[in-house]
């Protein structure tokens, strides 16, 4: 699956997807039409194309140890999911179909015959590998909460066990998985990449992610295999012959890095065939009449966080000792500081929609815009919330002081980019200065886009403000950036309240999807009352397309069925 998952940015990546039943048996069948397959693979094709991404890449080219949106689209033509999510974001079999009684334990059954690019053949194995890296307490990647709830997990991590007990491989192509309690969203959260065994078993679970097994020749099972990476530069990939849905179309595809100020001459002189693009770059391109340009209502939407604390990565628990933004009339008198629909005419080329909770507009749990507060652009109403809550100038420097009567100052941080981001960024920052918010750029610059989630993953204290963007999967459930437990959740928000509502949202009582949706509306409503972060706009998706390559098929999860792309002269 392939999404800007800016946590990521950073991530990233949430890589929920959504059950397609949620009654007590639900089932998939996965097994491929055997005629369709064997035509697709007789089928010729031929050529190759130049996707291009805009930031370098962490280099990390086996799932379960990327953590950016870039490295999680590379990785989308080199491997293959156990499982998928389809158009109407509902859950559907993949490499593996299942069957479960109680939504607690899963029977998996896998696909025969599907090889590895090293010709080695799947099999259940493989999936447990990859559980047991990530579940391995020298892992250092950002998946463990995607195997923490399949029972004997948290034994195995902890020393405790050899084995994991919840993972039964009862063949090489049967295995059943047993969770610690049943949850409607069990299959969602569920880790579904597996790792190739007899590639990556004899490395130390610690030296994986630096390995060059990892970063230089990575073995997947997606249609096209790594030919060559020259890290900051490019990834060229070539054509997998033995791919199990067929023979790919295309020879070749080069994933190219291209400053962003390069990219509107380089689709005008074809050197890009194809990438997500920038609403700036839309204008530009509509152009060109070799071009065109796609848009897809999305998952993702933008935010600006606080920060309350810090992780504690050992106890895995947000902990909230940093009080310079926990007054609430503070936060909420930034956000209605903020003129947001100047800001997406301005460098959004309009391209975004307004929102007031972090839930996005597709999903069905979505509260109802009447339902809560809406923060409208009211620097007037920001003002007087400033002076309500003692934030007043006392010296008469123009600006205000904290209730203590000590200076304040709004440290922003934003990670760099598409030219847009520097205005976006000043913007903002001018809307805090005119009600009275001194207002400053951390550490004096815009951040470089992998430094920038090291600094928020590490909890640098200088990133105190952030400009934040989330993808998330399928599956509603808004746990994975607003939980204390979360180690995405950036600004380590810990609300009790909060915490209950979103367990409750995932409890056996939740399989009622009204009974679930009314939950999520509750935590919709006390989000947009304490607001630990602000909601600033939902994404719509945007691709810039050459428009000699065909067979792209584009939905809300992002770019899919990449065998099937071709290209014409």
């Amino acid at each position: 699956m392939n999404k800007k998952f800016l946590f990521l940015l950073a991530f990233v990546f949430s890589l929920s997807l959504v059950l397609a039943a949620c009654s007590n048996n639900s089932s998939g069948d996965g097994k491929k039409d055997a005629d369709a397959k064997e035509s697709k693979s007789g089928e010729e094709g031929g050529g190759s194309i130049t996707y291009a991404v805009d930031q370098a890449p962490e280099g990390l080219f086996i799932p379960g140890f990327a953590g950016s949106a870039i490295d999680s689209q590379i990785n989308d033509f080199i491997h293959e999911s156990m499982l998928d999510v389809n158009a109407d974001m509902e859950f559907q079999p993949n490499l593996a179909s299942w069957e479960t009684e109680d939504n607690k334990v899963f029977t998996f059954t896998l696909e025969e015959g599907v090889k590895w690019h090293n010709g080695e053949e799947l099999t259940m194995d493989d999936w447990l590998f990859a559980i047991e890296v990530i579940a391995d307490p020298d892992y250092d990647g950002p998946r463990y909460d995607m195997v923490s709830h399949i029972e004997g997990v948290e034994e195995y991590h902890n020393g405790e066990a050899d084995t994991i007990s919840g993972f039964e491989v009862k063949d090489p192509y049967t295995a059943v998985i047993t969770f610690k309690e049943a949850k409607v969203n069990n299959l969602e959260n569920l880790w579904i990449d597996p790792m190739p065994k007899k590639e990556l078993e004899d490395i130390p679970v610690a030296d994986l992610s630096s390995s060059k097994e990892v970063r230089e020749t990575p073995v997947g099972l997606g249609p096209f295999k790594v030919k060559e990476i020259k890290q900051g530069e490019y990834v060229s990939l070539e054509r997998y012959d033995d791919y199990w849905q067929g023979k790919p179309k295309l020879d070749e595809v080069l994933v190219k890095v291209v400053d962003p100020s390069l990219i509107q001459g380089s689709f005008q002189n074809g050197e890009i065939d194809i990438m997500e693009v920038n609403p700036d770059d839309v204008a530009e391109l509509e152009k060109m009449e070799h071009m065109k340009v796609e848009e897809q209502a999305g998952l993702g939407y933008s935010y600006i966080g606080f920060r309350f604390g810090h992780y504690d990565k050992d106890k895995r628990q947000a902990v909230a000792d940093f009080d310079k933004y926990a007054n609430k009339e503070l936060r909420q008198a930034m956000f209605y500081a903020l003129d947001r629909e100047s800001l997406i005419n301005s460098y959004l080329a309009g391209k975004a929609n307004i929102v007031n909770t972090p839930i996005p507009s597709v999903h069905w749990i979505v509260a109802d815009e009447s339902e809560l507060t809406q923060y409208d652009y009211d620097p007037e109403k920001a003002k007087q919330l400033l002076e309500d809550a003692g934030y007043v100038d006392t010296n008469g420097d123009g600006y205000r002081e904290d209730p203590d009567g000590e200076e304040f100052v709004v440290k922003f941080a934003h990670y760099a980019g598409p030219s847009a981001f520097e205005g976006r960024t000043q913007a903002i920052m001018q809307n805090w200065e005119d009600v009275g918010l001194k207002t400053e750029l951390a550490t004096g610059q815009l951040i470089e886009f992998n430094t920038y989630n090291e600094m928020k993953d590490n909890d640098d204290k200088n990133i105190e403000v952030f400009f934040g963007a989330w993808l998330v999967g399928s599956d509603p459930d808004p746990s994975g950036l607003w939980h204390s437990t979360s180690e995405w959740n950036y600004g380590r928000w810990v609300n009790e309240e909060s915490d209950k509502l979103l367990d409750d949202g995932l409890s056996e009582k939740s399989f009622d999807k009204d009974y679930r949706r009314d939950v999520y509306i509750k935590w919709q409503k006390l989000y947009n009352e304490e607001l630990p972060g602000l909601p600033l706009w939902e994404n719509v998706d945007l691709y810039g397309i050459n428009k000699r390559v065909e067979g792209v098929t584009i939905d809300a999860n992002g770019l899919h069925d990449f065998h099937e792309w071709t290209v014409t002269d």
